[in-house]
């Protein structure tokens, strides 16, 4: 299996940059307002879908019970929370070799 490679968000605000003929503080501007939305979003609970690429939505993960590797025979009570979760569309579905990791 090849090496997976992270894109970081510099490395995105340059290459929009270039491909839309536009300064990197632009295209900065408009990837962190962006960003900023879907975290409001997201903060208010509400659930954000694009067409064809994915669907982020706040879920309530239930309580569970852990293990310290350190002392496995103490049991240690996660609290319920919220969580984002990102639901793949078609058009990821739809890549070579894209597989849906089920949780």
């Amino acid at each position: 299996m090849p090496k997976r490679q992270s894109v970081t968000k510099t490395q995105l605000i340059s290459t929009i940059a270039k491909e839309k003929k536009m300064r990197q503080n632009k295209a900065r501007e408009i990837i962190q307002s962006f960003l900023d939305k879907i975290t409001d979003c997201l903060g208010k609970g509400d659930r954000i879908e694009f067409r064809y690429f994915g669907i982020f939505e706040v879920v309530k993960q239930k309580p569970k019970i852990g293990r310290n590797p350190k002392n496995a025979a103490i049991p240690i009570i996660i609290p319920a929370r919220l969580v984002v979760k990102f639901f793949p569309g078609k058009g990821l579905i739809g890549l070579k070799n894209y597989k849906i990791q089920e949780t």
